[in-house]
């Protein structure tokens, strides 16, 4: 009997999501099982539960999904579990916390796209300011920038100790330089976009955190991002089925977030795939997940 396709799902939180429960069957996983309050003694448990169960023949119908809230968290679980396998019992890993890495990745990619096409720059030298930047896709999307040689800022609407703090914490745990800005009023706001070429808006849904007075006050933006489709608009002026459509008053292109939300789907979807289709066990976090955002977008664009 052929055995089935197994993927264990671990969170540190108190349940599994949903989306991500709905994307792994339709990725192909015949049994998927999430598992909850994980911390990183019981990941690698599991862990090795999960590779002493099957033969390594077995072993490449199993993986292991690692989720929550928190970006570095999963980073660490991700690494724990890793650690916690060697030849030839190993299965293919996955994280993808509250879909913060595939969100983080489109995002990015998507305005690496943007640039070349309306601006002729890459994403290597521009100023990038997130706003949202303490939470899990503000995180990611730094880093990711950062790793692709731009000079990126997050920014916190509750203090500047805030955003210095998640920025040290964050660009020393993935070896990036990243820099603090506060966000608290419109003095701050409109100081911290000056001189800012890329706008990425990746704070709470609903929430509008770039008026379209504060963004007259960037003159040299090239490119705005928004991952909020909960109105009012988390930046004035950038609908959520924007895809790099020019922004009134300003020299940038806004992406919106159903553009952005497309790109995410299937750059979460391809790499269950993957996942699942591998002949040889891999690790995937949010550098494949904009390796496969990237791709993603090249074929559509070819």
């Amino acid at each position: 009997m052929e055995r089935p396709y197994i993927l264990h799902m671990f969170t540190p939180g108190p349940r599994m999501s949903p989306f991500d429960i709905n994307m792994a069957a339709d990725a192909g996983y015949q049994v998927i099982v999430p598992y909850t309050d994980c911390d990183a003694d019981s990941v690698a448990s599991l862990t090795q539960d999960t590779i002493f169960s099957r033969s390594p023949k077995g072993l490449l119908r199993t993986g292991i999904f690692i989720g929550g809230r928190d970006a570095l968290e999963a980073a660490d679980l991700l690494k724990r579990a890793k650690a916690s396998m060697f030849k030839p019992f190993q299965v293919s890993l996955m994280a993808d916390p509250s879909g913060a890495y595939t969100t983080a990745a489109a995002m990015v990619a998507c305005v690496e796209a943007a640039l070349r096409k309306h601006h002729k720059a890459e994403l290597k030298g521009q100023r990038v300011v997130i706003f949202g930047g303490t939470g899990p896709v503000g995180r990611i999307a730094g880093v990711i920038a950062a790793q692709a040689g731009a000079q990126v800022a997050l920014s916190s609407r509750s203090s500047i100790n805030a955003a210095e703090e998640a920025a040290r914490k964050t660009g020393e745990r993935f070896g990036v330089e990243l820099k603090g800005l506060s966000g608290t009023d419109g003095t701050a706001m409109r100081d911290s976009i000056a001189n800012a070429d890329v706008l990425l808006a990746c704070a709470a849904a609903g929430v509008q955190v770039v008026s379209g007075e504060t963004l007259a006050s960037a003159k040299q933006l090239k490119v705005v991002a928004d991952v909020n489709a909960v109105p009012p608009q988390g930046i004035a002026g950038v609908d959520a089925m924007d895809n790099a459509k020019p922004l009134a008053g300003t020299s940038a292109v806004g992406i919106g977030a159903l553009a952005i939300g497309n790109v995410k789907y299937q750059t979460q979807q391809r790499m269950l795939v993957q996942m699942h289709d591998a002949e040889a066990p891999v690790v995937l976090s949010f550098a494949e997940a904009f390796a496969t955002a990237r791709a993603f977008i090249a074929e559509k664009a070819a």
